[in-house]
């Protein structure tokens, strides 16, 4: 987790009129949430029994994704690769768990909180400027990607170390109108849909051919583009000391 300092993001509303947001600081994972992280929700790593053997009075009280039925990480990598395939309700209970198993409150990002994380300071198209000729140093997009995400933290960070804001996994956000959108572009996207500004919208098309009736609310069988990173509002509690060698502004919680 790295600290993302209080500030202004400045943008243009639907009417193109100029618009400036305060956005207070916060809390936000340096990567995508990968699938090593995800897997102990799914699969109950973090119980001591799995909670259908719970007594009524012992019972995980946080709902949990099924278990996926297919591939969901296509076969292109998985420790270390970011969790795709997820589902705006996969990604809230991922929050909801973490909040419960570590005391502390997190979430997905707000779409303001987003985009001001992705610009980290720049106000060009894209985090590292107006050049598309810096792409290939910044984001996994379609020129380069080979129509697959890959392992996170492989291309250049932003200037507040944030990794693959840009392309490899789109990730999901809170719209200024409260409904769920996904931000960053993806692996697949052309570049022009790597700009900070860019949204997209869920539909129906993305669970198309899942074969469940009805269809899995956790998993996305159309939408391997799809991840999420997560945001946390309460600093971790500082430590004693600092061990040689660990840097302060590292949350290793």
């Amino acid at each position: 987790m790295l600290p993302i300092p209080a500030g202004k993001l400045n943008g243009l509303d639907a009417k193109g009129q100029a618009t400036e947001q305060t956005i207070a600081g916060f809390w936000m994972s340096d990567t995508e949430v990968t699938w090593e992280l995800f897997d102990v929700l799914v699969y109950e790593k973090d119980l001591k029994v799995p909670s259908s053997t719970l007594p009524p009075d012992g019972v995980d009280a946080v709902t949990r994704p099924t278990r996926p039925y297919i591939s969901v990480d296509r076969g292109w990598g998985h420790e270390g690769w970011p969790a795709i395939s997820i589902s705006h309700a996969s990604a809230l209970s991922f929050c909801e768990w973490l909040s419960a198993s570590t005391g502390r409150a997190w979430r997905l990002p707000t779409e303001a909180e987003w985009e001001y994380a992705c610009r980290a300071g720049a106000t060009g198209k894209w985090s590292w400027g107006d050049d598309p000729d810096d792409a290939d140093d910044h984001a996994w997009y379609r020129n380069n990607a080979g129509r697959k995400t890959h392992r996170v933290a492989t291309r250049e960070a932003n200037a507040f170390g944030l990794f693959d804001m840009h392309g490899n996994a789109a990730e999901w956000c809170a719209g200024g109108d409260g409904k769920p959108l996904l931000a960053g572009g993806s692996y697949y996207d052309r570049l022009d849909r790597l700009a900070c500004t860019y949204r997209r919208h869920p539909t129906e098309a993305w669970n198309a051919s899942d074969p469940n009736l009805p269809k899995s609310p956790w998993w996305l069988a159309d939408a391997p583009f799809a991840g999420f990173r997560v945001v946390c509002e309460t600093p971790p509690q500082t430590p004693a000391h600092t061990p040689p060698g660990a840097t302060e502004n590292k949350d290793k919680q």
